[in-house]
């Protein structure tokens, strides 16, 4: 189970993210958002932040459609996002591991292609040639 203190660990430890100053969370890399608290709206009553549920960037209508569809007791979407690139996430339905990955996933997809390649570098540095270290007998 996840919660937005988790959302802010794992989005704070992306290169260059930006935490915006909101009644929840929203964070950006490069000016462009890649998850941020859900602000409900429901007829008749003023918006309310909702940190038990967090609004990611997900690049395309198709991987949209594959988390909603394959994965629905974690995403849901509403009329508001028809057509955009967006997925709200239940926080209590989802493992810190797998919420890293989906922010560090929605990151990827906003991060200019420079940010992306340093985090690469980071994660996963290149592996030494061991046939060099070890030349054979």
């Amino acid at each position: 189970m996840a919660d937005a203190d988790d959302i802010r660990h794992l989005a704070l430890a992306l290169p260059h993210v930006v935490e915006i100053d909101s009644a929840g969370f929203d964070f950006r890399v490069a000016d462009k958002g890649f998850v941020w608290s859900y602000p409900e709206r429901r007829p008749g009553t003023p918006r309310r932040i909702r940190t038990d549920i967090a609004v990611l960037y997900v690049g395309d209508e198709a991987e949209k459609q594959a988390l909603l569809l394959g994965e629905p007791e974690l995403f849901f979407t509403t009329p508001a996002y028809d057509g955009l690139p967006l997925v709200m996430l239940r926080l209590a339905q989802v493992s810190v591991e797998r919420l890293r990955e989906l922010v560090t996933d929605a990151w990827r997809m906003r991060a200019p292609d420079s940010l992306v390649g340093e985090l690469d570098d980071a994660v996963d540095p290149p592996n030494p040639d061991l046939s060099r270290a070890h030349p054979t007998r």
